[in-house]
């Protein structure tokens, strides 16, 4: 089976991060773009070299896509660890394993700690739990690999203590840009819910309380949905199974072929395959679909089940993105949920660079009348963003400029090369949050930028790897920057050194004041301007 470049690129990178040292890496790749396919390869890489590798899963259905696809994409056949079967046995070089039974120290033991040389997570977001953790402690020298679909760095700030970084990131505006899902549209329905008497528990909101505070509106939901979802196939994730239930019941009612699932369904089968086939158009389920299951047809997702967690929200609207012939975007329903608690996951979240992209973004697809396309929508924001950030260093270079520094603040920067990336960086494994080193700061200090402003290692590391970037790509140098943008010259730092040496050449002609015939504010140097960043 032939790699797409990404899944490649993912591949080698896994590999390489290994090579280097780097013995527990993470691989991010959205929801449909064939993470199960990637890790199939790495696991026929691992096998090649003479390893033994273990695949963890948390569910049946899992570990079974896991072996099915190991076997469709390279050959390999896999053992079994789970309940009563045992790998112990056999020859296969290969074994996906239940963390449920891997977890008991009595069937741990059976095995040498050096028996497993690579082990492999899916859906990596479970590996901060006690029972991933105990096996990993018990396989202290193999290599690790954690596979997940989540989307920001916030969640791996949690993942950093259990992966030492992170081998390589496929992004789902990327995906959605380079043909591999479809687009996302979202709705936001003017129905007010409120959830601020629902409460916390393990770090999300009470399924219990969710369902509660969700009964009374779902009359309204389900009318609400008949207006935007009746010629649409549409899964809708729920709190309960008893309003799972009751949801289905309301939408037959409104004129919907609506079936429902829950993990007590004896005809989950019959059911799943009969939606997959068009029998019904919307499929209730009590959170049973977040993982482990496609129908690629799906072009409409309902989370009726409020989270604030990254994740479990990717997963839900994951149902929808793959591709589908004649289906050209997905529709996402959100609600105007009224909670206290302003960490609850919106459409927005799903691609926004920031917590402040996100936030305007939210507040422009609520305003909207008609549903949206996220990354139109994330664009808008984003633009709004700059401007305000923008306006918020328009009056600390006034304060810098006062000091006479003589080197570029790392924000000016960031907005001067208009790296999004660079200004919304969060450290995530170990290393990136500790201090920077004098050889970071000396290193920043002699390309020009102000180090005090640089408070983590990760960050002076990425921004070290841009400025040689832009130095091996002839762009303007921080000191440029600095010196032109004083004088109220726009982004520098997307134009070449040689136009900006150029223009200070003429600066300094005429006494180190901009020529007369020359508007700052306007200025675009007439060749070689470099209208991208580099990205290193």
């Amino acid at each position: 089976m032939e790699l797409r470049p990404y899944q490649q690129e993912a591949h080698d990178a896994i590999l390489d991060k290994w090579a280097s040292g780097d013995r527990r890496v993470l691989l991010v790749l959205p929801t449909g773009t064939g993470k199960t396919i990637v890790f199939s390869k790495v696991v026929e890489s691992c096998v090649r070299a003479g390893r033994r590798v273990l695949i963890l899963a948390h569910r049946g259905e899992l570990l079974n896509q896991a072996a099915d696809k190991i076997k469709a994409s390279t050959g390999l056949m896999c053992s079994v660890e789970k309940a009563q079967e045992t790998s112990l046995d056999s020859f296969y070089r290969v074994t996906v394993g239940s963390v449920q039974t891997l977890m008991r120290e009595s069937r741990l033991k059976k095995f040498a700690p050096n028996h497993f040389d690579t082990i492999i997570i899916d859906e990596a977001h479970h590996a901060v739990s006690d029972s991933y953790q105990r096996i990993l402690d018990y396989f202290p020298e193999a290599q690790v690999l954690g596979v997940t679909a989540t989307p920001d760095r916030g969640d791996m700030r949690n993942l950093g203590s259990v992966f030492d970084s992170l081998a390589y990131e496929y992004s789902l505006p990327k995906a959605i840009k380079e043909g591999y899902l479809v687009p996302i549209q979202a709705m936001t329905i003017p129905l007010q819910i409120d959830l601020s008497t629902v409460r916390q528990q393990a770090g999300d909101f009470s399924a219990g309380d969710v369902g509660s505070a969700l009964d009374p509106y779902l009359e309204g939901i389900a009318e609400e949905m008949a207006k935007y979802c009746m010629d649409r196939k549409t899964v809708v994730f729920l709190p309960l199974i008893a309003t799972s239930q009751k949801f289905c019941n309301l939408l037959k009612s409104k004129g919907f072929a609506a079936a429902e699932v829950n993990g007590e369904s004896d005809d989950r089968e019959r059911i799943l395959t009969a939606f997959d086939r068009g029998d019904y158009n919307v499929l209730c389920n009590s959170m049973l679909l977040t993982e482990g299951w496609d129908c690629p047809s799906v072009d409409c997702v309902v989370v009726l089940r409020p989270t604030k967690v990254r994740s479990l929200y990717s997963q839900m609207v994951g149902r929808g993105t793959r591709l589908y012939p004649g289906k050209d975007h997905l529709l996402l329903l959100d609600f105007l949920w009224h909670t206290e608690n302003h960490e609850l996951c919106h459409p927005a979240h799903l691609i926004a660079s920031s917590p402040e992209v996100a936030e305007k973004m939210t507040e422009n697809i609520a305003e909207a009348e008609a549903p949206v396309d996220l990354e139109a929508a994330e664009e808008t924001a984003s633009q709004d963003v700059v401007a305000d950030r923008e306006a918020a260093l328009a009056e600390k270079l006034k304060e810098m400029k006062r000091r006479k520094r003589k080197l570029v603040d790392p924000i000016q920067f960031e907005m001067s090369i208009q790296a999004e990336d660079l200004a919304n960086y969060v450290p995530s494994f170990g290393w990136e949050g500790k201090p920077p080193t004098m050889k970071q700061l000396q290193s920043l200090e002699k390309f020009g930028i102000f180090p005090d402003d640089v408070d983590s290692a990760g960050k002076a590391s990425v921004l070290l790897d841009r400025l040689h970037a832009r130095r091996e790509a002839g762009l303007a140098t921080p000191k440029q920057i600095r010196l032109l943008e004083s004088r109220g010259f726009q982004h520098v730092g997307t134009w070449t050194m040689a136009d900006a040496t150029k223009l200070i050449g003429q600066i300094a002609q005429a006494g180190w004041r901009v020529p007369r015939d020359i508007n700052p504010a306007t200025y675009q140097p007439q060749e070689g301007w470099v209208r991208q960043v580099v990205n290193g």
